[in-house]
């Protein structure tokens, strides 16, 4: 069937062509019946789609538009468009690649307004969401996100850091990063191709921790029935991240300090030293300073490690980054778990917002995973968060005063008392796995989905006495 040749006449003091006229719009666009047939398009539709002219001259808007639009939520599906409606969505062009694209069906009315078509267009989402990506790049670092002050400063401290060897020490309360900030600086340091080894100090028996460390010599003790490398000797030409730092025992933190000064160290019954070309990173939530002070931990220890400090900021300290990192999460565990979960409603957000975050990012990211797995709608909203962010003392009504914010306007109310903390209702979820499991703490790490290990470090860290 031969295309008809459309012109547009009265409009100048000459005919235009409506084709040439129409190839000119840099925009994909497209001229429909009022059955959605494709009846014209121009050269930008042909680019993006594939398809020529002639070709789709006829055709169903879905078979060559293909997007998933076309099925789940086209307007046509609920009778007549009578006004313009857009959507994002995607399309799979002829080289079934697929395109973000933004969708936007209008009416064609006559200059009686009857309704006589569709015009359709089609706009390439790629190089928007190309900026969107830069813009995420440039809030972040080997997977740590942030846009506050306080985590820009460390966005440009961390790269200078990584091209030396200098031991690092890295503060900052529980989960607020600390292993993801160690493992960074490794990747995009000049050992980026050796081992990354990690200890956790106070997960380790002192018993056993000194062969982890340093390892031993087969007949070393009772039970060494082989010899055992060690984590320094692991992470030969490699990373060595100590985390927990301050639980090393003192004895242990002499021969820390003495594989410091030398590199050099010596398996249990072995004689023959060995030199591991390891670079330390420590990491603590304790007031080492303190520990100095008091005698548990040694300053000449302190001053080795103590090279260069990353301290992480706690999350409430961490103004603008809540947000960028609950829909960072959201994005993971959304992806994760196939959930069709968009966001999260303005009185969740306002909730979120405002909560402390005892534990910090490791207590966000695991809200947000809660919350996605509860959601049974696109918009996370409040019933979908854990309980114990709503749970706390009864509040009493306050009574209605001016804005605070007014210079005029007499002292602000008490703020209302802050609801339960992760720490408190973890130490719940631990009594009450060990009552389940009878004391067994085996059982109780598993129904957890925890280590023996970490159960017991946690139990130590609660007070949680058998």
């Amino acid at each position: 069937m031969p295309i008809p040749t459309p012109a547009i006449v009265h409009l100048l003091s000459s005919e235009l062509s409506f084709g040439r006229f129409m190839d000119e719009i840099p925009l994909a666009t497209a001229v429909m019946d009022k059955d959605l047939n494709i009846v014209w398009l121009n050269r930008a539709f042909e680019a993006l789609t594939g398809f020529s002219r002639r070709d789709a001259y006829g055709m169903p808007c879905r078979h060559v538009v293909r997007s998933r639009a076309c099925v789940e939520s086209c307007p046509r599906q609920n009778g007549v468009v009578t006004a313009p409606a857009p959507c994002e969505s995607d399309i799979i062009n002829r080289d079934r690649v697929r395109l973000p694209v933004k969708l936007s069906l209008a009416p064609l009315t006559d200059a009686n307004g009857n309704h006589t078509g569709y015009m359709e267009t089609i706009e390439d989402l790629r190089a928007v969401r190309s900026l969107d990506s830069q813009k995420s790049q440039a809030f972040s670092f080997e997977g740590i996100i942030g846009r506050s002050e306080k985590m820009d400063k460390i966005f440009q401290t961390l790269p200078i850091l990584a091209q030396s060897d200098a031991s690092i020490l890295i503060t900052g309360e529980t989960g607020t990063g600390k292993d993801v900030v160690a493992e960074a600086i490794h990747q995009t340091s000049l050992r980026a191709g050796g081992p990354f080894v990690k200890v956790n100090c106070g997960a380790l028996p002192e018993t056993l921790l000194e062969s982890e460390l340093f390892g031993h010599a087969k007949g070393a003790f009772t039970g060494a029935v082989e010899n055992k490398p060690g984590r320094f000797r692991m992470a030969h030409n490699g990373t060595l991240f100590l985390t927990e730092v301050g639980d090393l025992p003192l004895a242990l933190q002499v021969k820390l300090l003495t594989f410091l000064d030398d590199q050099v160290i010596y398996p249990l019954g072995e004689t023959r030293p060995f030199h591991a070309n390891v670079r330390v990173i420590a990491a603590t939530h304790r007031n080492l300073e303190q520990m100095v002070a008091d005698g548990t931990f040694r300053q000449d220890l302190l001053f080795r490690l103590n090279v260069a400090r990353v301290h992480l900021p706690p999350l409430r300290e961490r103004k603008g980054d809540i947000r960028i990192l609950l829909d960072h999460f959201l994005e993971i565990y959304r992806r994760q778990l196939g959930k069709r979960v968009t966001g999260f409603s303005r009185d969740a957000l306002a909730l979120l917002a405002h909560y402390r975050f005892t534990g910090n990012i490791r207590e966000l990211r695991n809200i947000v995973e809660f919350a996605v797995n509860m959601a049974t709608e696109p918009t996370i909203d409040v019933e979908s968060l854990p309980a114990y962010l709503l749970e706390g003392p009864p509040q009493t009504p306050l009574p209605e005063t001016p804005d605070p914010s007014s210079p005029t306007a007499p002292d602000a109310p008490t703020p209302q008392a802050a609801p339960r903390t992760w720490a408190t209702a973890e130490r719940e979820m631990i009594l009450d796995a060990l009552q389940r499991a009878r004391g067994k703490r085996q059982e109780a790490a598993k129904a957890l989905g925890w280590g023996r290990s970490t159960l017991w470090r946690k139990m130590k860290q609660y007070g949680i006495n058998e």
